[in-house]
This record gives C-alpha cells, sequence and structure tokens, in this order.
C-alpha cells in the first residue's frame, strides 16, 4: 500500500487541521523549562553544608539581638540560635524551593533564587555569629541608610533610560551636589537650603548632558563620562584650594534624625523604618513617587512610550525632545537629593570623591530591580545589606575577607542579567538618540 498517498484535507477539515497546529505551536513544552533555578538552589544546599555546616560544632549558639539600643515601649528577648542546627535547616531550605520548582510549575524562578539565596544569607549569618552576639535590628537600620545613596542614584536612572536617555554621569551629579549642599548650608546655616541647592546642581548638570545627548545627539556614553571627569576635577580643586583653607565652609551638621511617634516603638519594624535621617523618609517618599509618576499618571506614559517608540510617540503628537529633557531633569534632581546625603545627610562635610562609586552602584540595581522604581529599591538594600555587613563582619573578625561580601550583590547582578532569574530588558529605545 506504499504507493498510496493522502489526499490532502479541504474544507472544514482543513481549517480544523491548520487551527490545530496553530493551537500546538503556542503550548510551551514542560519539559523545556530550564532547571538553572534548580540547580541553583540545590548547588546553593550543598555549599552551605559544606562551608558552614561540617566545620560548625553542635555546641555553640549564635545570639542576635531584636531591639535597637533606643529606648523603646517593648524590649525584645535576644534571638538564640543552635548554630549547627540553623545552618543545615537553611540547607533544607534551599534544597526544598530548588526541588519544588521542578516540582511545581507555577513557582517562578526569581523567587526560587530569591528564597534560595535568602537561606545562603540566614546560614552564614549564624555561622559568623556562632559564639557571639550581633545586634540584628541594628544592621537592618544600618542597611537601609547606607542604601539610600544607592537607591537614589537608582531612581535618577529609572528616570533618565525610562525616556530612553543612559545616564551614566549620576556619579558626578551627585559629587558635585554633595559639595554644594554642605558649602551653602555652612554658609547660610540652613540644611534644607542645601538640599534644595544640591537639588538644582544635580538639574543643571542633567541640563547640560540632555543638551549633548538630546539636542546634539552626543554619544550618551562618552557625555556621561565628560560630566564624572569633569565633576570630580571640579570639586577636587574646590576642596583643596578653598575648603582645607576655609574650614567654616565645611561644616555644615547633618539632618537630624525624626522618630515618628507610636510608630517607632513597634518591635523590629519601628527602629527600622521609623527612626531614621530625614534623608532616608525623604527616598522612602521618592521611591512612591516615582512610581506612581511612572505608571499612574498621563507623564508617566507618555515618558515610557518615548523610552520604548520614540517615533511612534511623535507620530501620536508627544514632543519626544521635551519629555526626555524633563525626564533627565528629573533624573538628575533625584541624584542631587543622594549628593546632598553624603554631606548634610551623613557626616557634615566635603571629602574629595567621598560618593565612592554609589553612582555606578546605583546603575547596577536599577538593571537588577528591571528599571522599575520599587525593583531598584529592593535591589539597593541588598547592595547596602552587603556593606552594612562587611562592616560588622570585620568588628566579629570572620575569616572570610570583607571584599567578598561587596562582590556578592554585583555577582547578583551579573546572574540576573544572564536570565538565570527570569529577564530583564531596558527599554527599548534606551541610548538611542532621536533625530525627528
Amino acid at each position: 500500500m506504499s504507493g498510496l498517498r493522502r489526499r490532502p484535507q479541504t474544507g472544514a477539515g482543513a481549517g480544523a487541521a491548520a487551527t490545530a497546529a496553530r493551537a500546538q505551536a503556542l503550548v510551551v513544552p514542560t519539559g523545556r523549562r530550564s532547571v538553572a533555578p534548580a540547580v541553583v538552589g540545590l548547588g546553593l544546599a550543598l555549599a552551605i553544608v559544606v562551608l558552614f555546616g561540617l566545620g560548625t560544632p553542635w555546641g555553640e549558639v549564635s545570639v542576635f539581638g531584636l531591639n535597637a539600643g533606643l529606648r523603646a515601649a517593648w524590649q525584645l528577648p535576644d534571638l538564640v540560635v543552635p548554630s549547627a542546627l540553623g545552618i543545615y535547616l537553611a540547607a533544607l531550605v534551599a534544597a526544598a524551593v530548588g526541588a519544588a520548582y521542578l516540582r511545581w510549575p507555577r513557582l517562578k524562578g526569581g523567587t526560587t533564587v530569591a528564597l534560595a539565596v535568602t537561606a545562603l544569607v540566614v546560614a552564614f549569618l549564624v555561622w559568623a555569629v556562632q559564639g557571639q552576639s550581633l545586634n540584628l535590628v541594628g544592621m537592618l537600620r544600618s542597611t537601609l541608610l547606607r542604601a539610600t545613596p544607592i537607591a537614589l542614584a537608582a531612581l535618577s536612572g529609572v528616570l533618565c533610560e525610562r525616556a530612553g536617555v543612559i545616564n551614566i554621569a549620576i556619579e558626578g551629579m551627585m559629587l558635585t551636589s554633595a559639595l554644594t549642599a554642605v558649602v551653602s548650608a555652612s554658609v547660610t546655616g540652613s540644611l534644607v537650603t542645601g538640599m534644595l541647592v544640591a537639588v538644582l546642581t544635580g538639574g543643571l548638570l542633567a541640563l547640560v548632558h540632555g543638551a549633548l545627548s538630546i539636542r546634539y545627539r552626543v554619544d550618551q556614553i562618552v557625555s556621561g563620562t565628560v560630566i564624572n571627569i569633569f565633576a570630580t576635577g571640579l570639586t577636587s580643586y574646590l576642596s583643596a584650594r578653598f575648603l582645607e583653607r576655609f574650614a567654616h565652609l565645611n561644616r555644615s551638621g547633618t539632618l537630624p534624625v525624626v522618630a515618628i511617634p507610636g510608630l517607632a516603638d513597634i518591635p523590629i519594624i519601628g527602629p527600622v523604618l521609623f527612626q531614621q535621617s530625614v534623608i532616608v523618609y525623604v527616598m522612602l517618599a521618592l521611591v512612591i513617587a516615582v512610581h506612581v509618576l511612572l505608571f499612574k499618571s498621563r507623564f508617566g506614559l507618555r515618558m515610557r512610550a518615548v523610552g520604548e517608540h520614540p517615533r511612534a510617540a511623535d507620530t501620536l503628537g508627544i514632543d519626544v525632545w521635551r519629555t526626555r529633557y524633563l525626564s533627565v531633569l528629573l533624573g538628575g534632581m533625584a541624584a542631587g537629593v543622594g549628593g546632598a546625603y553624603f554631606t548634610i545627610g551623613s557626616v557634615g562635610r566635603f571629602d574629595e570623591v567621598m560618593t565612592g562609586g554609589r553612582g555606578f552602584i546605583g546603575l547596577a540595581a536599577m538593571i537588577f530591580g528591571n528599571w522599575t522604581p520599587g525593583g531598584a529599591f529592593a535591589s539597593s538594600l541588598i547592595f547596602g545589606f552587603a556593606d552594612s555587613l562587611q562592616i560588622r563582619m570585620q568588628i566579629l573578625q570572620t575569616p572570610i575577607p570583607s571584599e567578598f561580601l561587596l562582590m556578592a550583590p554585583y555577582v547578583a547582578t551579573i546572574v540576573a542579567l544572564s536570565g538565570v532569574v527570569g529577564r530583564v530588558s531596558p527599554p527599548a529605545a534606551d541610548g538611542q538618540p532621536y533625530e525627528k
């Protein structure tokens, strides 16, 4: 019967077959689901056991303080954890989420990796604190404080890149704003004036970056690099030439720590969120404001349209250049607030190159947060936690060099970009100049 040929389907039969073929093409085979998150979870479980579990004696305990050291209405007892048991339980959690990812299709890869990494961090803390004590609430307060300039830099990047303009000049904007904030506050005796001058300084440099990259279509990376070099040289010169000779220009004082009545007395959460510096509250307010601006306002919709498809936005009557200018200006003002953190928000004086690359770290947090305000803030907390943790690990004299702790957030960013925890992608027109 090999010589017989099947007759082609016609009419309703052909239509049904075509529909079935299209439906089959839309079905994603479950066998093709990436196993990378599961491998990460199981691998971290093994790492916890080998690195921390095997060398920990069963008689040791790790003590974590749950009070911030400030007077509060409620005082919680310290959390005492058997070190070996806590480490092996963390390993069990990492292995369980890795296995659950293979068993439950609805469990996302990003959630799986996040839970496994959290288990790794918990195991590391229990291992590092064995036989000693660590004020956990104090470290969390420090985490939020140290994440503040990174979060502000990340918000600056989100505002710029959502409109299609890459801004690597955030570092220079923050550094220059830090100088102008302390000088203006020292001269006028007003920290509010210092904050306003810092915001204006960031906005002015942002307009320079906008003119170069939007109006004259200079390569945006080159424009940002030029501003960074200019800011580093200018602030270093002014600091050495004037601030060292006239010390009264470099003595501004710092923004106060404000405890919100009632909320500050909540155990654990109160000291972390509601007993902070004023600039921390400003940062939290900006995270909410930028989210509302981007996703709940007409201007935010236009900004995102310009960042994704500027020619289509222009066709609909949106002024692409004006939208990008305003977005870069807002981003520069956010960077200005971040610059004020380093002087009037923390130490009350200016030192050369005191931003220490926080602007670039903010860009990494922006990428890790997938160009969203909430994601950028959460990613900034990771960097702030690593920064706070490495200082406390030096006090506890752990055998792991502090540099490795500072490397961890950057490794996490690389993992995020590799697609293990899900897809992260910038706006489609990011970095592309637009010509009418």
